[in-house]
């Protein structure tokens, strides 16, 4: 390249091999998803501890199990606009460290009340962390394989829910309810100072801000030192987006108003699912019958199934992606019902409870992905925010409703089949978003992508 060459910076990493650098950015962003999945989930599996301790009621708990997802709300909406404006990597690492020191703080409370407030905080650090490294590795990506490197590194959320559940079940016994929230609190800290070292800013986003070539030319150079003869660099968007229009002017403008009404819709829905579920299952199942350890280890298997995000990922990068998720949430409705079905049988307890786990976590777990391509860069960290943020809403109502369900005196087959409902809506929902801005496959969009760069380099000469 010449000194004079002129490079589109997403050309470059479609063109590029997918390089070390590039997989250190997913292994700290993937490593503050996992993080954040095990925070998350704490709560859930501390819970029954909770009421031998402190001889508290089941629907006391409530509160303290919703407290947190209040707080992810508030983190992720808020969050968006302030990465859109200034920059993902400061918002990441400022959230990160927050709910590192607020889990730690989590591990002192002396009561309900306490531990309530402290998990809110712990939640706005979840919820402002996870939008924004989903944006960041989105952003570092190659556009033919950015659903499944997303997915891959987001698939950490549920695999850090999973990893609670298996520590809880070997922590509590031995150390008690507090050193689940201590570990949750000293890993993020020390993964914050490796964040500090090495977690480069967006480049997507410099070119779009306008910073100097000398910062994009040294992390370009990084990936690839065919970088390092650009003296400008450019980004071409093929999401359409208006003039002066960024963060929440581009996710309720015209053109994406519906697409962002049904992603918010459906995401809210699969969270019902999911913290209904996963702060309520090692419950009922203790009321089923299930000694509290085994109780914990078979709810502990269905975060452990969004493993399978991957291969949708893969699905998602070649056929249509609001489809391959539709399809998910469907038969996610059916494998949630299949739980309820299984009451008193523990060897059929576990095998679907890790396909429901499975679906339901697939299928929410490649959200944020699809939020991702669905944005232009403007737009992006917000769109992806406020997706998550209220989706944390579906959260907080999946939480007080098995809490109403068993005020009700609901019995366990009956509370298995209201959950499952929601996987239905959110089925619809991804349809609808597809009627109205009908998408097609990242492999076609991308495929002229080299071409592309080819004729920019020679153009230069």
């Amino acid at each position: 390249m010449s000194s004079n060459d002129a490079v589109d910076v997403q050309s470059f990493i479609d063109h590029q091999p997918f390089s070390g650098f590039q997989w250190v950015i997913f292994a700290l962003c993937f490593l503050i998803v996992l993080l954040d999945g095990f925070d998350t989930a704490a709560i859930g599996y501390i819970a029954p501890s909770l009421i031998q301790e402190w001889g508290v009621t089941k629907p006391a708990l409530a509160p303290v199990l919703s407290a947190a997802l209040f707080g992810l709300a508030g983190g992720a909406l808020a969050s968006g606009p302030l990465a859109d404006r200034f920059g993902r990597r400061m918002v990441l690492n400022a959230s990160v460290l927050l709910f590192a020191v607020a889990c730690l703080a989590s591990s002192f409370a002396a009561d309900l009340q306490g531990l309530t407030v402290l998990r809110f905080v712990t939640g706005l650090g979840l919820g402002a962390a996870m939008p924004n490294a989903v944006t960041l590795i989105s952003e570092y990506s190659p556009t033919k394989r950015r659903a499944l490197i997303t997915n891959a590194m987001f698939s950490g959320f549920p695999l850090g829910a999973a990893l609670g559940g298996f520590l809880a079940a070997w922590m509590i016994p031995h150390f008690g309810w507090r050193s689940v929230l201590v570990l949750g609190g000293v890993a993020p800290a020390i993964l914050v100072v490796l964040m500090l070292l090495v977690l480069p800013e967006s480049v997507r986003y410099m070119v779009a801000k306008g910073l100097p070539a000398e910062r994009i030319r040294a992390v370009l150079g990084r990936i690839s030192a065919a970088a390092s003869g650009a003296r400008a660099f450019t980004l071409t968007e093929t999401k359409s987006v208006a003039a002066g229009k960024r963060g929440l002017g581009v996710v309720l403008s015209r053109s994406y108003a519906v697409g962002s009404l049904m992603l918010w819709l459906a995401y809210f829905m699969g969270l019902v699912i999911f913290y209904a579920l996963i702060n309520w299952m090692p419950i009922l199942f203790k009321d089923a019958g299930l000694d509290p350890k085994t109780a914990t280890l078979v709810a502990a298997l269905f975060p452990l199934g969004g493993c399978g995000a991957i291969f949708f990922g893969w699905l998602m990068d070649r056929f249509n992606a609001n489809r391959i998720i539709a399809v998910g949430y469907a038969l996610t409705a059916v494998a949630i019902y299949a739980i309820g079905q299984a009451a008193g049988n523990v060897g059929a307890l576990v095998v679907v409870v890790f396909v429901a786990g499975t679906l339901m976590n697939t299928a929410q777990v490649s959200m944020p992905a699809l939020a991702a391509a669905f944005y232009p860069t403007q737009g992006r960290a917000t769109g992806v925010a406020w997706m998550l943020g209220i989706g944390r809403f579906g959260g907080i109502a999946g939480s007080f409703l098995v809490a109403e369900l068993t005020r009700q005196k609901l019995g366990f087959s009956e509370v298995f089949m209201v959950v499952a409902i929601p996987g239905l809506l959110a089925t619809v929902a991804l349809l609808i978003k597809q009627f109205s801005h009908p998408e097609t496959a990242p492999a076609q969009q991308a495929g002229d992508a080299p071409a592309r760069l080819d004729e920019e380099m020679q153009a230069a000469h």
